[in-house]
């Protein structure tokens, strides 16, 4: 395997450490309740070390006597101390909470995980099954599950872990139908990572804040059951201490001794409320830096390519990419499908650059899309074949698109701050396509991690390594985000708009960044902008995209110079930076019309001043490189000298 990339690492200060405590060290209360559960936590591992007698010990002599100085918390109706049962009962009680709770999560979580990530049928039916086990009373679960396995402590774990695991599922599924959809997870499955590494290694730590509050409520939970539990004679054998079992005693005999009620029933409560009160400060201090969930979404994840996708032959150009009369459709509500994307030509050359420009909602994205196969549920690939050095790729299965993605295919988002998973530092971002497609070791896929940051501009690259995206800048993170696309050595990269959130400056840098590579590494690149300036700048060639259709491909020069289609001489006369002079900067009139509502006939004839009636009638094809039936009889000086 050749290594064009150089390193040249140099060294910078070490990052400071997360944030989180410090956030929670300014909330005095917060930090309080944690202190009080850290030294509960402590007396409990040390009971057998500080506890006055033996829990087990009987001293009919002493039988139900108050506070003494033998016995600082007096005795049960067997002449225990109740100090010494306290202290054991703590050991019980948080065991059974983190047991239980920790149970809960091996169930559910990954049960939310795979319903939310993967959706559809299996989502449905998991969700109807989570509502039907929650209706149920969480408690008449336990009293079964004890009935059927017997008392003891693990039994006692277990039934309490199965009543609270559906919450832990329905919490995990809900966040998983939020994150699915980001765009890090598309970088993670363009970069070739397998299904069950981006669900436990990019999904999952996403979801840590949510679990965590969840867990520390659920455990103040959890020890108010194994209470209730052990008070009704159904937790632990008779003569385990735990709290719930000195309560029953206690209720017992309250008549003869009331005290004896006081010390299980304070430290129940007193417990319970510090698991509450430090689930609420952990959930106010992530609230400020966790990203609200979107609204879920319930649409069925059909197939992305149809079945009958037309396979043509290749166009013998020697192309990178070659895409052919793909067209792209939603399913409709009303059964019939909409085309999003139609029709579309295109290829590239290698270690060229094409730019796709086109206004907003004309279908670039969705083109890329379709290019890279990770459409949007319910959107598929309904015809034509797209051919990536001359191998058709359209409808392979996702065991042989991980093999294309990354070291074929390699995609640059527009923002890199949600491309770049939030909670792993870039050093492990760019580390596992090397791992994944070189079967690198840890340690040489993060000396070729820092080989790509120096390369790609990033100083100090050793060191950055383990940083965080939001400790990088935004062009910065802009060249981490090429650094990973160029990980596994694309034959073509897509550059999705990706210099238009940086600023003039940062943006030529990128730009010159991406040409020296592509210079370098012999790799084509798709430029997808709104930028007509970036084009002239940068492509070699360019398409112009209009309402799901590739209106005008073209060489850059002869395309700014004397442009064939309409919509293409309105885009370049609506550029300010354009060289004609003039008092007012025209517009295009009107709208790009949604999809599902695009013409018969030319898309653009209802917005542009030379059509005529036979443009309105049947559909127009791309005829020499252009789509427009009077490409021929208009000229630029011709339609400049129409609109003005």
């Amino acid at each position: 395997m050749s290594d064009p990339l150089k390193a040249g690492a140099k060294t910078a200060p070490a990052p400071s450490s997360p944030g989180m405590l410090r956030r929670i060290a300014r909330r005095p209360v917060t930090l309080g309740t944690a202190a009080f559960l850290l030294v509960l936590i402590a007396l409990a591992a040390a009971a057998p070390l500080i506890a006055p007698h033996s829990p087990l010990e009987q001293n009919y002599a002493e039988i139900l006597r108050g506070p003494s100085a033998d016995h600082l918390l007096g005795t049960d109706e067997l002449g225990r101390d109740t100090l010494s049962r306290l202290l054991y009962g703590a050991r019980v009680s948080l065991l059974v909470a983190f047991g239980s709770v920790g149970i809960a999560m091996a169930i559910g979580v990954p049960l939310g995980l795979l319903l939310g990530y993967f959706g559809g049928w299996w989502d449905r039916l998991g969700s109807r099954a989570i509502d039907v086990s929650e209706a149920l009373p969480g408690i008449l679960l336990g009293f079964a599950v004890i009935a059927i396995l017997g008392r003891g402590l693990g039994t006692l774990m277990l039934a309490i872990g199965l009543m609270f695991c559906m919450t832990f599922a329905r919490t995990t599924r809900a966040v998983t139908l939020a994150e699915r959809e980001k765009v890090y997870l598309d970088a993670a499955r363009v970069a070739g990572l397998r299904t069950p590494e981006i669900m436990f290694r990019q999904v999952l730590p996403n979801l840590a804040g949510p679990l965590i509050v969840q867990a520390a409520m659920f455990m103040g939970a959890a020890a108010v059951v194994e209470s209730a539990l052990s008070f009704l004679g159904l937790g632990l054998e008779t003569g385990v201490p735990s709290w719930g079992g000195m309560l029953s005693v206690a209720a017992d005999e309250q008549a003869r001794q009331p005290f004896l009620a006081f010390p299980p029933g304070l430290a129940i409560i007193v417990t319970v409320f510090a698991f509450n009160v430090l689930s609420d400060g952990v959930n106010d201090v992530l609230a400020g830096t966790r990203r609200k969930p979107a609204a879920r979404r319930r649409t069925e994840r059909r197939p992305a390519v149809a079945k009958d996708v037309a396979v043509k032959a290749p166009a013998g150009t020697g192309a990178v990419l070659d895409v052919q009369g793909v067209t792209v459709d939603l399913d409709g509500t009303s059964g019939e499908p909409i085309p999003l994307v139609q029709d579309v030509w295109l290829s590239i050359r290698r270690a060229e650059v094409v730019g796709l420009v086109g206004e907003s909602g004309s279908g670039k994205s969705m083109l890329a899309r379709s290019v890279l196969n990770l459409l949007p549920p319910a959107t598929r690939l309904s015809s034509g074949s797209v051919l990536l050095d001359g191998r058709n790729i359209a409808g392979l299965p996702e065991r042989e698109l991980r093999t294309v993605r990354g070291r074929g295919i390699s995609v640059v988002f527009q923002d890199p701050m949600t491309a770049l998973s939030p909670v792993h530092t870039v050093g492990r971002q760019l580390s596992e396509p090397l791992r994944v497609h070189f079967d690198m070791s840890r340690s040489a896929a993060r000396e070729r991690a820092a080989e790509l940051l120096d390369r790609v501009g990033v100083e100090n690259p050793k060191r950055r390594l383990d940083d965080y995206p939001h400790q990088f800048s935004g062009g910065m993170a802009q060249r981490v985000a090429i650094a990973m696309a160029l990980a596994a050595e694309p034959r073509l990269l897509i550059a999705d708009e990706a210099t238009s959130a940086l600023d003039v400056t940062t943006q030529g840098q990128v730009l010159d960044l991406l040409l020296g590579l592509r210079d370098e590494l012999d790799m084509a690149i798709l430029m997808i902008t709104h930028d007509l300036g970036v084009v002239a700048e940068s492509c070699d060639r360019a398409a112009v995209m209009y309402a799901g259709q590739i209106v005008e491909v073209g060489d850059v020069r002869e395309l700014f110079d004397g442009p064939r289609h309409p919509y293409t001489a309105a885009l370049l006369a609506s550029d300010p930076s354009a060289e004609t002079e003039m008092h007012r900067l025209p517009t295009i009139p009107g709208g790009v019309p949604l999809a599902g509502e695009w013409p018969s006939g030319c898309h653009f004839a209802n917005r542009c001043a030379f059509s005529r009636e036979e443009c309105m009638k049947h559909p127009v094809p791309i005829t020499g490189d252009v789509r427009c039936l009077r490409a021929k009889d208009l000229t630029l000086e011709v339609m400049i000298g129409e609109r003005h």
